[in-house]
């Protein structure tokens, strides 16, 4: 049985990514407050296997679980993008005429902003985790107070959805990688199978240092797919860079990478994997 940690409850998007990732496996979910506790889950117990949103078509990058995977030591074995669709949701006992107040993680708000707009006499309030909120009204009996969820978690938690598909932009995605203690990584993915790759490195402040490693990839025919650059903290116009790349031949990756690594301060292999085509 795999063990996977994620960041929210029963219900939430990590649920969901975690379950159609793993289709057909047994599998046990650790919930967790946050992706801090998701990583430190990972520490202490080699064998579980972490899933983390990482980006989001219209919220854009996770920059803090950038840092965080960096920083955790763990390897990349997968990833998985999953469509984002989002409910109303309350009391089965309430209706449009008796909620007052809508909760949920501030992303989801911020998803269903020209539908929040469209009923003014809500009142919008911050939480958690969305399959969290739905929980809390099931759980506390919140009379007058909706959440705005997946359909799947209103359901687990016996409330009732009074409309759904109200994210503003139908074309919602989110990726999630799928994260684990390096020793455990070939039990996870084929390396010979694998197609993408994610990278991060620093350079030295100089003109031109960053168009080098480009040109070089190209020259090794590797695809840049994303490109995501942090500030190193105490290091005043000095960057970490995130790169996805994809490759359809291992050996010319693996030659680009010797060849970029004397170019860079610091270079990280954060994990291989077969790239989800899903869209």
């Amino acid at each position: 049985m795999k063990r996977i940690a994620i960041q929210g409850e029963i219900g939430s998007f990590h649920d969901i990514a975690a379950n159609e990732y793993f289709e057909g496996e047994q599998m046990q979910l650790i919930c967790c407050r946050t992706f801090e506790q998701v990583f430190e889950n990972v520490r202490r117990d080699p064998t579980i296997v972490a899933m983390l949103a990482i980006e989001n078509t219209i919220a854009g990058s996770l920059l803090h679980n950038y840092d965080l995977l960096r920083m955790s030591g763990t390897t990349v074995v997968g990833e998985h993008k999953l469509h984002i669709r989002h409910c109303i949701c309350c009391l089965p006992e309430d209706d449009w005429s008796t909620i007052q107040e809508v909760h949920s993680h501030p992303v989801a708000l911020q998803q269903c902003r020209q539908f929040l707009a469209n009923h003014p006499e809500l009142k919008a309030v911050e939480a958690e985790d969305t399959a969290g909120a739905a929980q809390y009204i099931a759980e506390h009996h919140c009379r007058s107070w909706a959440a705005i969820c997946h359909a799947a978690a209103a359901e687990y938690y016996g409330l009732k959805v009074l409309e759904d598909g109200i994210e503003d932009n139908k074309h919602n995605f989110t990726r999630f990688l799928v994260a684990t203690a390096p020793q455990k990584a070939d039990f996870l993915r084929s390396l010979e199978k694998t197609n993408k790759s994610s990278l991060v490195f620093s350079l030295p402040h100089e003109e031109g240092s960053l168009s080098k490693i480009l040109t070089i990839l190209s020259f090794y025919n590797i695809n840049l797919t994303k490109i995501q650059s942090l500030p190193i903290i105490g290091h005043e116009w000095e960057y970490m860079f995130y790169v996805d790349v994809t490759y359809d031949n291992l050996t010319r990756y693996r030659q680009s990478i010797d060849a970029i690594t004397p170019l860079t301060k610091e270079l990280k292999i954060l994990g291989e994997y077969l790239e989800c085509q899903k869209s």
